[in-house]
């Protein structure tokens, strides 16, 4: 593993990169404010979807400004939800939260206004590490009001899509299923294809084999069809639970944007790892770009920005931060932060003021939740100085 150890340039840049690359975003720095009823106009053919449940609520209408819940954790955005995996931000700065468990997708806002709950995403199968998994907004979400996401069936791991309250439609079927290892992570690259995580279920062989889709990185348009001859990105993956992304946008009038691709990579024995992932690459013959002891690691979900890596740890229960130079090298001692202190820690997305979405995973029957478990945070990265997330 190619690991920088130069003194004195620890990840003390972490939170200038992030907060430089929220600007880039072109959001405003003003935070949130709920904007009242968040109801998307579609445009064009809809999908074929059933019709929403006439008892579903009406979602995202947020409480008014300043109506946040007064005391307690102020890092804390949400709590008492079970196994929160999933994790979207809306436009309007608040998130769609999908439970692994029960299907639910919950509305969170950064103001700590209460959770509104949107809707049941039906015929999931829970059974080991499957459920409702990955989440992410439609590249044309404004205008089509469709999420993506990633959940287990009784069959196999699929790619599904909805609008709110509506029936999901099957996107990208027949990923293999087990009992663990299902992967789950999903991202929409800058040119719009969707890139999909998935597991080995237990068996790398089927890693290696070009005919599976287990254990890969596949890339497919909205519809499903693969992006060139095969849906396969690249291979030799153990259990993909999430991709990340840094997106470089070129000057107007140049080639148009492109995008530097992360993976987690979970174990079966030895350290955890994050992927630089190519295309064409097979990842049971390359390093990985970075390494986390197992004991530390059990990598739930990663985010990324510029020179920053963010790598959530179940089994460590905590966050890990790597800084990157431009080569794309590890420099400095890793840091970790809020170590023990949420205990299992799951899902990381970073929103456009530099901070970080982290959801907690206590009660999945491997953490020992507290009586507010789980959790949906959101903090500030370490600062310059090492002090504490806000």
């Amino acid at each position: 593993m190619r690991v920088g150890r130069r003194s004195g340039r620890r990840t003390a840049r972490l939170l200038a990169v992030v907060l430089a690359a929220a600007v880039l975003t072109g959001c405003g720095d003003d935070g949130y404010e709920p904007s009242g009823p968040f109801r998307p106009l579609p445009e064009g053919a809809p999908p074929e979807v059933g019709p929403p449940s006439s008892s579903a609520p009406v979602p995202g209408q947020p409480a008014e400004p300043g109506s946040g819940e007064e005391g307690g954790d102020p890092n804390v955005v949400a709590s008492g939800l079970t196994v929160p995996t999933g994790l979207a931000l809306l436009p309007d700065g608040s998130a769609i939260v999908g439970e692994r468990d029960s299907g639910r997708l919950l509305q969170v806002f950064p103001d700590r206004s209460p959770a509104r709950e949107l809707m049941t995403v039906p015929g999931i199968d829970t059974a080991g590490d499957g459920g409702l998994l990955g989440l992410a907004l439609s590249p044309t979400y404004v205008e089509d009001g469709l999420l993506y996401a990633y959940v287990s069936t009784a069959t196999d791991n699929r790619v599904v899509r909805f609008p709110l309250g509506g029936t999901p439609n099957p996107v990208l079927t027949g990923i293999p299923r087990g009992e663990q290892r299902n992967g789950g992570g999903i991202v929409f690259g800058p040119d719009g294809h969707l890139l999909v995580g998935t597991g080995d279920v237990g068996d790398p062989a089927l890693a290696q084999d070009p005919a599976s889709l287990a254990g890969k990185v596949l890339r497919i348009d909205v519809f499903g069809r693969p992006v060139g001859p095969s849906p396969v990105y690249s291979r030799g993956h153990g259990n993909v639970t999430a991709l990340c992304q840094v997106v470089e946008v070129p000057d107007e009038g140049q080639e148009p944007p492109t995008a530097t691709l992360y993976a987690t990579d979970d174990a079966i024995a030895g350290p955890d790892a994050i992927d630089l992932v190519t295309e064409g690459a097979d990842y049971a013959t390359i390093v990985p770009l970075i390494q986390v002891p197992a004991e530390a690691g059990g990598p739930g979900g990663c985010a990324a920005a510029g020179g920053a890596v963010f790598l959530g740890a179940l089994d460590g229960q905590r966050v890990h931060a790597f800084a990157l130079d431009g080569t794309g090298v590890v420099v400095g001692d890793p840091e970790e932060f809020l170590a023990g202190q949420y205990g299992r820690l799951r899902t990381v997305v970073l929103d456009a003021e530099g901070a970080l979405w982290i959801t907690t995973s206590n009660r999945d029957g491997i953490g020992t939740p507290v009586e507010d478990d789980d959790r949906v945070l959101r903090i500030l990265p370490p600062s310059a100085a090492g002090t504490s997330p806000l």
